[in-house]
Order: C-alpha cells, then structure tokens, then sequence
C-alpha cells in the first residue's frame, strides 16, 4: 500500500545536532495536537511531531485496528516500514513518545527493533499485542521506557492495559519508569512533569 509523503511540525531546538524525540498522535487526531506537548517538555531538545498516514474522520491514524488498541498485523508492518523509510535518512538515536495509538505505534517499533530508540514513552495507551510484533521476555532489555496510565481511563480497554504493565514490569527487562494517575484518557500534570525529568535523566545517559 502506498501512503503520502510524511507531513511534520516541529518545536524546541533548531540544532540539528539536538537529541531528536518524535511524537506521535492519537487516532483521529494529526501532529498539530500532539505538538503542543513539546512546550512542556525540556526546551535543549529537537521535537518533530509526525502526521499518521492513514486518513480516518477528520484525522488520521496509525493503523488499521480489529478493536480499540488492537493493531492488524499487516496495518501495522505497512506503517511501521513507511515511518523507517521516512526517519532512517539519519542515524540519529531518536526517542519515541506516543499518546493512545500513537503508544501502540510507539511501542510497536520498539518491539519491532528496540536497539534502533534511545528511548520510547508509552503515554495512555497499549502495546500491540498480537500483532506480528516480538513481545518475548527479555524483548527491551536496558531500553529505558516511560509508561503512564490513568486509573479512570475507559477508552483503552483495562485487558490491554494490564497487560501492557505487566509485561514492561515483569517480562520486558527494559529500563521502566511507570506511573498511574487518577485521570482518564489524557495526559495528567504530574505524568508530563516526570515526562520531562524522564527525558532529562535518558539524554544524560545517552550523550
């Protein structure tokens, strides 16, 4: 299948040499909505926010789903291979942060190739289980992980979201910083501040 040319907005710094993270919007949404989290988020590093190529609504999305945060596995390979064409002109480590179905594309190119990311934040959403994917134990070995839920969230089905904790805690063997917060399905304060710590403390470790 063939998608349109990537379409991007950017924020913070304008030095190419500055940690590059991505971010990743929501289904239905487009980089504009996501790019406002940049604001929030430390201002030394370079934020290109990255249309989804799937047109859906008034927005678009990631991949086709059989379910809510349930990834067809084709869907997801077209898209995953249309991201690294587009991305993979620089060798640049990149750090991936994903908001609902922006965290289950997130996590699923961290599954796909987990030493390609400096980094990946999973932000009130799944991983794509099932979904031609490895999610084997050891998969994300010292690949540090940012993962926030909302306790009250109800449109992530409370399956996926058990399961996507359990397995960065208990099988994944990646670096998990993780938290709850009593919201629903959108970003908390406090989550976008330890967001921001997070990403500090990774590029400290990876310059």
């Amino acid at each position: 299948m063939a998608f349109p040319p990537a379409v991007t907005a950017s924020a913070g710094s304008t030095d190419p040499a500055a940690p590059l993270v991505v971010l990743l919007h929501g289904r239905g949404a487009d980089e504009q909505s996501i790019l406002a989290l940049a604001h929030h988020l430390p201002d030394h590093f370079r934020y290109v926010a990255v249309r989804a190529p799937i047109a859906e609504g008034g927005g678009y999305a990631w991949f086709a789903n059989r379910g809510i945060g349930r990834p067809l596995p084709g869907s997801l390979r077209a898209t995953m291979d249309w991201f690294r064409a587009w991305l993979d002109s620089s060798d640049q480590p990149v750090t991936l942060i994903g908001f609902s179905g922006g965290a289950a594309f997130a996590g699923g190119l961290l599954l796909d190739d987990p030493a390609r990311w400096a980094g990946a934040a999973i932000l009130y959403g799944t991983l794509p289980f099932d979904a031609g994917v490895p999610t084997t134990p050891g998969r994300l070995a010292g690949v540090p992980v940012f993962l926030a839920h909302g306790t009250h969230d109800t449109v992530i089905p409370p399956e996926l979201q058990a399961r996507t904790w359990s397995y960065l805690h208990e099988s994944s063997s990646a670096e998990l910083t993780a938290r709850r917060d009593p919201v629903g399905h959108g970003l908390a304060e406090p989550a976008v501040t330890a967001l921001h710590d997070w990403l500090v403390a990774n590029s400290s470790q990876v310059s």
